[in-house]
């Protein structure tokens, strides 16, 4: 098969990651609770596919340039464009990775197949559901069709935040949704101005007369813009609502959130700066975002006690880190923003998996409750080790990579806003370092005696209590809230602790701690890509060239 056969199939892959997760949802939702084991292989079966489709994209769109795919055969700007260039294809790629882990260790949990509050008919389905959300905001060529895909995932997060309804979740949810609602109405007001002043919504003709707007005009289409994508990202001072959302829904959702759900956000933020409003308009004021954000993320890390609140909070920074190469504008610092976002992806998801774990053998994810992991499950203290130094920007570790291309990049632009946030940059790594010490430290390294580790065979029950620390009990007794893992999700099959950890949640974590360090040992291919994926953002032309034809 030559090269230009390829390249004549390739656009019609696309729309594949977006079908393929909302084909397996119908089927699932018409068998209901039949099949259940047939069920779970289609969900991994589609999940797989997606992850291949996402590899081609990626190969294609650094051969070919960007792909795009017209819906219904109505030609762009007027119908619904799919666009998969560099950036897209390696989001869809990584995204995929990390949800085929998770949709892996949720089965291995039992949430999919023995809940009777959150039943294989209303989990997977609305798992892949939120898949195909998160994938059409990747691909996404138009703003409204952004705006449906995060639609498509937040009302899908909705339900698995939820899953249990205990009152802990439940309130959780309410934050959630609330939020959620105010950003997508922003964007929904920022759409209708862009449409107002340009008469478009395509992207790619939004990049041609976007910049023949007044500079006033341009700037507050782009705060608008970028005040919806902030919430959705995390950035201070909009990220109150996430280290109270996210720590109390299940293991497996509470990982795909903080792996993907900000990142989205990110992705939005990266492809408007880029794309729709070129040059250095807001660039000082995502600078100051980009500080505050480490900044006020990593403080807050410092002072939590409870390890998924500990991680909420250093993902908030870390989305600091992606804001700073976006507002820095320069080639060099857009690639380790790329670089940094597939990092963090895979890094923060792989640690709240293995956090689920500590709590699944320890009995909780306070750090006051646990000591001793290091003697008791050696294997679970290797898999935090490896993720933990690497979100600490260890050498010679992929954080430590992109870390390093983004300081270059600031030390490169040289102003001293881009100083400041070069020695932020290294502030927050250090602090990040400190934090996750502490939970080496308190967790794995102290002797057991000084913790209160649950002994096998403790049930972990949600009592509905406002306390979030755990009281490890004798062997059958019920366990406090600790992550909220308890019977409001398995109330068939409860959470007990034990020496033995379900194979497949085991299998699931050491794969994505391997796929991180895969982004480590292929560091130089990747830089590479992320390069390229920067030139063509800068570039602009491609993208526009892709969607509308015609040279330009």
């Amino acid at each position: 098969m030559s090269w230009d056969y390829f390249a004549g199939l390739l656009h019609y892959f696309v729309p594949l990651p977006v079908v393929i997760p909302l084909f397996a949802a119908g089927v699932k939702m018409a068998m209901g609770s039949r099949g259940p084991k047939f069920q779970q292989w289609l969900s991994i079966i589609a999940l797989t596919l997606v992850l291949a489709i996402g590899g081609v994209l990626m190969v294609g769109s650094y051969l070919f340039g960007p792909q795009a795919v017209q819906i219904g055969g109505w030609e762009a700007p007027i119908g619904i464009t799919l666009v998969a260039d560099q950036l897209s294809a390696l989001m869809v790629t990584v995204s995929a990775a990390v949800t085929l882990a998770v949709l892996v260790y949720s089965i291995g949990q039992g949430m999919a197949s023995r809940a009777e509050v959150a039943p294989l008919s209303v989990y997977q389905p609305t798992y892949l559901i939120l898949v195909a959300g998160v994938s059409n905001a990747f691909l996404a060529g138009d703003l409204f069709n952004l705006y449906v895909g995060f639609e498509i995932l937040l009302t899908a997060s909705y339900v698995l935040l939820t899953l249990g309804g205990t009152q802990s979740r439940m309130r959780a949810g309410a934050i959630y949704v609330v939020v959620s609602l105010v950003s997508s109405v922003l964007f929904l007001i920022a759409i209708g101005l862009v449409f107002g002043a340009t008469g478009t919504v395509n992207m790619a003709q939004l990049a041609e007369r976007i910049p023949e707007l007044q500079p006033d005009l341009r700037a507050v289409l782009q705060v608008f813009l970028l005040f919806a994508f902030g919430i959705k990202a995390a950035v201070f001072p909009l990220a109150a609502w996430l280290p109270d959302s996210y720590p109390t829904a299940p293991a497996p959702v509470t990982a795909v959130f903080a792996g993907l759900l900000t990142k989205v956000g990110v992705y939005a933020i990266i492809r408007a700066h880029t794309l729709l409003f070129p040059g250095q308009l807001l660039s000082d004021l995502l600078m100051w975002v980009a500080l505050a954000t480490m900044i006020m993320g990593i403080l807050g890390a410092v002072a939590q006690t409870d390890i998924k609140r500990l991680l909420s909070f250093t993902l908030i920074s870390h989305i600091g880190y992606m804001v700073f190469g976006v507002a820095l504008g320069t080639e060099l610092g857009l690639a380790g923003a790329v670089f940094y976002v597939a990092h963090h992806i895979t890094v923060q998801t792989t640690l709240f998996l293995i956090t689920g774990l500590i709590e699944r053998r320890g009995g909780s994810t306070s750090m006051d409750h646990l000591g001793g992991m290091v003697q008791i499950a050696p294997l679970l203290a290797v898999l935090f080790f490896v993720p933990a130094m690497n979100l600490g920007g260890i050498p010679p570790l992929s954080g430590f990579l992109g870390k390093l291309g983004l300081l270059q990049a600031g030390v490169e632009v040289g102003t001293p806003l881009a100083y400041t946030l070069v020695g932020a940059s290294v502030l927050t790594s250090l602090l990040t370092l400190y934090v996750i010490s502490r939970v080496w430290n308190y967790a794995f390294w102290r002797a057991p005696s000084e913790g209160r580790v649950a002994d096998p065979g403790t049930v972990l029950e949600d009592t509905e209590a406002d306390d979030t620390s755990t009281a490890a009990l004798g062997q059958g007794d019920a366990v406090g809230p600790s992550s909220r893992l308890g019977s409001s999700i398995t109330a068939s099959a409860p959470v007990v602790t034990s020496v033995a950890l379900p194979k497949s949640m085991l299998g699931a974590t050491i794969a994505l701690v391997a796929f991180g360090l895969a982004l480590t040992v292929f560091a130089g291919p990747l830089i590479d890509y992320s390069s390229d994926a920067a030139t063509e953002l800068l570039a602009r032309t491609p993208y526009i060239e892709a969607v509308l034809g015609g040279d330009r």
